[in-house]
């Protein structure tokens, strides 16, 4: 069987640095709000380009924090709009709700699966404050058009750079591009930890203070609390854990590179739709920014499609069958119609790849795939 990640796998490979990392935190005596988090903090800012990371519990709350703090600032209040895509995991609606914004959602380019720049203009209202763009699946959204808009209307451009840790805008990188953004290290990331895990990056001096206080029960100074904030901590053994993974991230992003080029250049069939990409001859280092945190092929058969490759003993999985408009948690929205945002999530079907997938697994991936 070749898993869809195995990480079990992967995180051994990181070893005796991982042991070495946790076993120096438990004999420390300090677990919380320690060297190891300032240590990774300051790290994960040098790498992403900004000044301040703020650790918290995970992708969600960072998202949460971002636009809590946006309310406290005064930002952005109660009724505000953030534009988000229709397509996008839960957690960004979730993190928009959460503080009493209004989502407005917006279809995708069917190519890339990032939000459409161009359809955005037309739901900018004078309610609107943001405009939350979302690197799905580890390519970069950012567009010319959006900073245009953003400029235009006073709008912030939060991040989410859950699955983007190590994607590059030219020489900038995702989670800097922005007024925020907000990164998951849940296990399965490309730079993920042993468990929950995230962080909030900005250049925004105050914006940070303010997120690293909401963090902390709203407080700045011990059993002062300034603001009604919520416990989100990033812990010490975790940062350690992401200490040591950071240090490969890039060699570990260029290997997934190296395995979506072979799939989009040798995966020829025509009942299957390969991801929106430039030319796959491209030298690996420009292969256009993603990191491929997953390869994402369609097809109009896609349970079909995933039963034949179960049988050939290729694992893998749906990111994401029932759109947040489709979902129960928001039944005001059920009855809404995003006709590519449906089409994306009926033919969606993500494909093993991963930093420690052999060259023989690739191969055979690729030519269950050609024989369908």
């Amino acid at each position: 069987m070749i898993k869809f990640l195995d990480l079990k796998a992967i995180n051994d490979a990181f070893d005796p640095e991982l042991s070495q990392a946790v076993n120096r935190v438990l004999k420390s005596g300090w677990y919380l709000l320690g060297q190891e988090v300032k240590t990774f903090e300051e790290e994960y800012a040098a790498y992403i380009g900004t000044r301040h990371c703020v650790g918290v519990a995970n992708g969600l709350d960072a998202l949460r924090l971002i636009l809590g703090a946006y309310t406290v600032i005064g930002v952005m209040k109660e009724g505000d709009e953030i534009i988000v895509p229709a397509n996008t995991y839960i957690a960004s609606m979730l993190a928009i709700t959460e503080n009493r914004l209004t989502p407005v959602l917006v279809e995708p380019d069917i190519s890339t699966f990032n939000i459409d720049p161009f359809l955005i203009e037309a739901k900018i209202t004078c309610r609107t404050k943001g405009v939350m763009i979302v690197h799905l699946y580890g390519q970069n959204a950012m567009h010319p058009e959006i900073k245009r808009l953003a400029e235009k209307y006073d709008l912030k451009i939060i991040e989410d750079n859950a699955q983007a840790q190590g994607c590059y805008d030219h020489a900038k990188r995702t989670g800097s591009l922005g007024h925020a953004a907000g990164h998951s290290f849940y296990p399965g990331k490309n730079l993920g930890a042993l468990g929950d895990a995230g962080a909030v990056t900005t250049n925004d001096d105050q914006l940070s203070t303010v997120i690293r206080a909401l963090g902390n029960y709203g407080s700045k100074q011990k059993y002062v609390n300034e603001f009604q904030g919520l416990n989100s901590r990033l812990d010490e053994i975790q940062a350690a854990i992401l200490g040591v993974k950071l240090k490969r991230l890039d060699s570990d992003n260029n290997r997934r590179r190296e395995v979506a080029r072979y799939y989009s250049a040798n995966i020829k069939n025509s009942k299957i739709i390969l991801p929106g990409i430039p030319d796959p001859a491209m030298k690996i280092e420009v292969f256009e920014g993603h990191i491929w945190h997953l390869y994402v092929i369609r097809t109009a058969e896609r349970d079909r499609l995933q039963e034949y490759l179960a049988e050939k003993g290729i694992q893998t999985l749906i990111h994401y069958p029932i759109p947040p408009h489709k979902q129960s948690a928001y039944p005001d929205w059920n009855s809404l119609s995003f006709p590519i945002t449906e089409k994306i999530h009926r033919e969606v079907l993500s494909i093993p790849i991963s930093p420690i997938l052999k060259d023989e697994e690739v191969c055979r991936i690729t030519e269950a795939l050609n024989a369908y």
